[in-house]
């Protein structure tokens, strides 16, 4: 199991490099990210690069046995290269050109950035491809940075013409007969740039689908000299979700060697476990079976607008193993030793200001003994027959459009029905694909608003093969393009649910309602007036739900635990008390259960084996206080496990 975190020893004398590694061996580190913001540090002058100290870094760190994921450092162009190449800061949509003096100031479709990204890349492949430290690349760092200039403009135009192929297609592709915006010459598209009133829904889709391409493409010729340089050696870049971030990363996980994630949860109640777990089930759609790695996540502190929550103790550990528990090789935080200046100075970290006579680094020391006694889970798949779509287009398609009601949050509806089947008892994927679901007994398509006809028709096939589909308002409403589907919603999904829907009736505190008709489903619930809420179609061998409005936590969970049972999908178990979570992994005829008490009430198992994190024999008595956490090797396994010492 990887453990460790980001490492910046350029911000440091070289005698606190050496304090560094004997704290790391003490704490059973064995991975740390370098170089990620060094960029400064490793080329100080155009063209004039200082290695010596690097390789004392990571010679040292070879040394101690403790490897490194190599970062090439191009989130963050130095001073000198913004003065050199002002074109590369990028633009605001206002048409503000941003200065230097935070990180991601580029513009990635600016030659001079894409050659330099390039050059530096291939100078740390050449020098370190070989270094017996490295474990494995990291390409940059959370990409996202939009940029809307005239280099951008011209890549954009030229995206456009590879899609699209005319600008006949162009205009119908966008509605552009409405408010008279047809274009007559490819030179007269732009980025969707503030303007007066609206942007075009399409253009907005459009360029942020761009963007993703546009970061894809550097992310993969950086990629491509490293893997040149370094034959074998994984590649890999860190994901990170935000309203701020272009990049559709179901599209991007078959270029990665490793699904690599960031996480930050924005609440520092219950639904921070909610939202990590959340993310790491997206994540491990993302990856399947290959397994994914938690990247960063602070180690004590929780962002909450305005304020930083610090962790209450054991909760780091908590997290860090739940992580593993749906699927994550390891768990890795940013960073190691926090800044003594800097904009993040008061940024979490495993060794904090107050140092090493801290709970949080002894936290850190005892974290990691724990994720290495669980190495024997790695590679067992995530037991999990559900799924919940998360279809990142969607949701910034429904940013894009004017709807009925702005409290319509696709991330938010998918993270709905994710907390309403986990507090049934399910472990479940979150998917970004409809490619192939014959794995899953049921799937849940919150607010799935893009829907093209083959998707659709894959559904329709599933779903008559015996699956349960729900799908949620919005869902099906627009084809690929952001148009509205006619003749009623949900549009691509109504022959399949059965159902017509003749009009919205947003409610107020992010209600929703419609008008819905029947059209071969039958209602299972229905509003006060009498109108369908509710309703299910039979289809062949399986069933299609539709859920017309916002259902209150209760009431979902019941509904998607009823339906789970109706398709066979059995829960890890049933409705577990709040804080609780539970997730089982198998390979072959060994299971392991892990349990992670969040909350406040002791919880009676259930399980029969061993616990890998003590050694202790666990009974159907056992009990789980508030707090802790076991990780079960199921009974019928004939290995042992040598008890850890108290």
């Amino acid at each position: 199991m990887f453990y460790g975190g980001d490492y910046n020893p350029e911000q440091w004398m070289s005698a606190v490099w050496r304090e560094d590694v004997a704290l790391m061996r003490a704490a059973g580190v064995n991975l740390v990210t370098v170089g990620v913001f060094a960029w400064s540090a490793l080329e100080p002058i155009s063209g004039r690069y200082d290695f010596a100290w690097l390789d004392t870094v990571l010679d040292g760190l070879s040394d101690a046995g403790i490897r490194v994921a190599l970062a090439t450092p191009t989130a963050a162009p130095p001073p000198w290269f913004s003065r050199r190449f002002p074109s590369t800061l990028p633009v605001g949509p206002d048409g503000v050109r941003l200065s230097p003096g935070s990180r991601d100031t580029y513009c990635v479709s600016a030659p001079p950035y894409r050659g330099a990204a390039r050059r530096i890349a291939l100078a740390l492949g050449s020098r370190y491809g070989g270094h017996p430290a490295l474990a494995m690349w990291r390409v940059h760092n959370e990409y996202g940075t939009t940029c809307y200039c005239d280099l951008t403009a011209s890549a954009f135009r030229s995206w456009l013409q590879r899609r699209y192929g005319s600008l006949a297609a162009l205009n119908e592709a966008w509605t552009t007969a409405f408010w008279s915006q047809r274009y007559g010459d490819w030179s007269e598209v732009l980025p969707p740039r503030r303007t007066q009133y609206l942007a075009n829904p399409a253009q907005v889709l459009d360029f942020r689908r761009f963007t993703s391409d546009e970061l894809l493409d550097a992310y993969r010729e950086q990629r491509d000299v490293l893997r040149a340089a370094a034959p074998g050696i994984p590649v890999t870049t860190n994901f990170v979700l935000g309203d701020w971030v272009p990049v559709d990363h179901a599209r991007w996980a078959s270029e990665v060697d490793l699904v690599a994630v960031d996480h930050y949860p924005s609440s520092s109640g219950p639904a921070a476990e909610e939202e990590a777990a959340f993310l790491a089930d997206l994540a491990r759609g993302w990856s399947g079976d290959a397994g994914w790695l938690l990247m960063e996540s602070a180690p004590n502190l929780i962002y909450t607008p305005g304020r930083m929550h610090t962790k209450e103790p054991g909760r780091m550990a908590r997290q860090a193993l739940a992580a593993v528990a749906r699927g994550s090789r390891g768990a890795m935080f940013f960073q190691w030793r926090a800044s003594r200046g800097g904009a993040e100075l008061f940024h979490s970290a495993l060794v904090p200001h107050a140092g090493t006579d801290s709970r949080v680094f002894r936290e850190a020391l005892a974290l990691g003994p724990a994720l290495a006694r669980t190495a024997e889970v790695d590679g067992a798949p995530v037991e999990a027959r559900v799924a919940v779509g998360f279809h990142e287009p969607s949701a910034w398609a429904l940013t894009a459009t004017v709807l009925p009601s702005s409290t319509v949050d696709h991330r938010a509806e998918a993270r709905h029905a994710h907390r309403a089947l986990s507090r049934a008892g399910f472990t479940c994927d979150v998917i970004g694909s409809l490619d192939d679901l014959s794995r899953y007994a049921v799937v849940v398509l919150p607010c799935w608003y893009l829907l093209t006809d083959a998707q659709a028709a894959a559904l329709t096939a599933w779903v008559g093969g015996g699956g349960r589909l729900v799908a949620t308002y919005l869902s099906g409403v627009a084809d690929g393009q952001a148009r509205v589907r006619l003749g009623g919603y949900p549009g691509a999904l109504r022959e399949l649910l059965g159902v017509r829907v003749e009009e919205f009736h947003p409610l107020e505190s992010a209600g929703w309602s419609e008008t819905v008709h029947l059209a071969g489903a039958v209602a299972t619930a229905c509003y006060d007036d009498g109108r369908p809420a509710v309703t299910r179609h039979g289809v062949g061998a399986g069933s299609a739900w539709y859920v017309s409005t916002r259902l209150a936590d209760d009431a979902y969970t019941d509904l998607l635990g009823a339906i789970a049972a109706e398709a066979g999908a059995e829960p890890v178990r049933p409705r577990p008390p709040a804080g609780v979570e539970l997730v089982r992994r198998v390979a072959g005829d060994r299971s392991w259960l892990f349990a992670i008490n969040h909350g406040e009430t002791p919880y009676e198992l259930g399980a029969e084996g061993v616990d890998l994190l003590t050694g202790d024999p666990v009974t159907p008595s056992s009990v789980l206080p508030p707090g802790a956490a076991m990780v079960v090797r199921a009974v019928q396994s004939n290995v042992m496990i040598e008890r850890r010492p108290d």
